[in-house]
């Protein structure tokens, strides 16, 4: 007789119970979830410094000094979020039993409570894995999402750290219990996956092993340390984005702080639609202040005093060169129109594709004596993709506002 489906035993749902790794453990959770939060701390904390540089009208802004700070803020961000992904995961793997847990239907209270926590630890959880995966995204330039990616990616982060918070507020008792007595071993006995397999006569394993023959597997120590060593490995793998001497170890890192130049390219002139036609003698800057505008051509700006500062340039990917620039700098072209000390600027480029085509300098920035309209890179002219035939070099700023192309500068009044 042939069986209907209706006649097909179904495995039962798993439950709490169905999770018998004798790895689990409260006490590893705990010391796991501790470092993830130093993590996620780092990362929140520097990704604020990141976001502060955009924020035109804020009271005031970010300090000139040191020329290298958003360099190891910015690495800092990137390596913090790439130690915690490993983390993260062994965190997950700890806990996730807890999803099966019995729900206390017939109280109503605790019901509420039972669900209430854990739609905190969903949001908690989507929250941090997508951080994790746009910010790794961004490193890489791979943009497979319609949103913009640095209000969305800021947007969210308070959304993970304030679950987070609430999390630990939560399950203090818990931590503070966990960390009371040092992590223990599993018992050998209770689990079979520790077990020494019984071997037959004429050397064959037999598939059930025999009881109280315990042989060496993972402990909970094993894990938090192999956890720490994947997290450790990962920073170093990415790490030579923004530390040199860690560059030919670093196989993970998407720019390693090498390019033409000596100084990688992120957009090229083709991407940011900038043709050739920059190269002709036709090119003129415009400095505008109010009424009053001067132009200049590049043979102009060649005869002008000519400046040489040593200073990084960082990206928010993470990646970071230093390197040598020369060109005209900045305040003293701004005294060409008369610019007040205390006023902003608005720089704008050649480009034609691309997001910071125009951007704005902060008074400090643009009469900082190593800001420099650039017209030279470690010695050469400027290549096409490195902005030719100007572009804006400022110590402690990102990238994406140390514009190419330059083509117009308004001073706003």
């Amino acid at each position: 007789m042939v069986r209907g489906a209706h006649d097909v035993k179904r495995p039962p749902l798993p439950t709490e119970a169905s999770f018998t790794s004798p790895l689990r453990d409260e006490r590893l959770t705990a010391r796991i979830g501790t470092w993830l939060g130093i993590a996620f701390g780092l990362c929140f904390l520097t990704g604020l410094l990141s976001h502060w540089y955009y924020l035109y009208d804020a009271p005031f802004f970010p300090p000139v000094r040191p020329v290298w700070g958003y360099r190891v803020t910015q690495g800092v961000h990137v390596l913090s979020g790439t130690a915690a992904i490993p983390l993260l995961l062994v965190k997950l793997w700890s806990v996730y039993p807890k999803l099966f847990g019995e729900v206390p239907v017939g109280h109503l209270r605790a019901l509420a409570i039972n669900l209430a926590e854990k739609a905190s630890i969903a949001v908690l959880v989507a929250a941090s894995i997508f951080e994790l995966v746009t910010g790794l995204a961004n490193s890489a330039q791979w943009y497979p999402w319609s949103f913009s990616f640095r209000p969305t990616h800021y947007a969210v982060a308070w959304i993970a750290i304030g679950s987070l918070i609430v999390h630990i507020a939560v399950k203090l008792p818990i931590i503070r219990g966990a960390y009371a007595a040092p992590l223990p071993e599993p018992d050998a006995e209770s689990s079979g996956l520790l077990l020494e397999p019984r071997v037959e006569p004429g050397g064959q394993e037999a598939s059930n092993p025999l009881p109280g023959q315990p042989r060496r597997g993972p402990s909970r120590r094993t894990i938090l340390r192999t956890a720490f060593l994947a997290s450790g490995v990962a920073v170093l793998a990415a790490a030579g984005n923004t530390v040199p001497f860690l560059r030919r170890i670093s196989v993970f890192a998407v720019r390693t702080g090498e390019g033409p130049q000596g100084v990688p390219i992120n957009r090229s002139a083709q991407a940011a639609g900038v043709t050739s036609s920059v190269t002709d003698t036709t090119f003129r800057l415009t400095l505008a202040h109010g009424d009053k505008e001067v132009t200049l051509s590049r043979a102009d700006l060649e005869a002008m005093t000519q400046r040489t500062h040593h200073l990084p340039i960082a990206c928010v990917e993470g990646w970071s060169a230093s390197a040598t620039w020369t060109g005209v700098r900045l305040s003293e072209l701004l005294g060409l129109v008369d610019a007040p000390t205390d006023a902003n600027v608005k720089v704008r480029s050649l480009q034609k594709r691309g997001a910071f085509g125009v951007t704005e300098i902060p008074a400090s920035f643009a009469q900082d004596s190593l800001t420099l309209l650039a017209l030279k890179l470690n010695g050469d002219d400027l290549t096409l993709d490195h902005g030719f035939p100007c572009r804006l070099i400022a110590p402690n700023r990102p990238g994406v506002f140390q514009t190419k192309w330059v083509t117009r500068m308004e001073v706003l009044a």
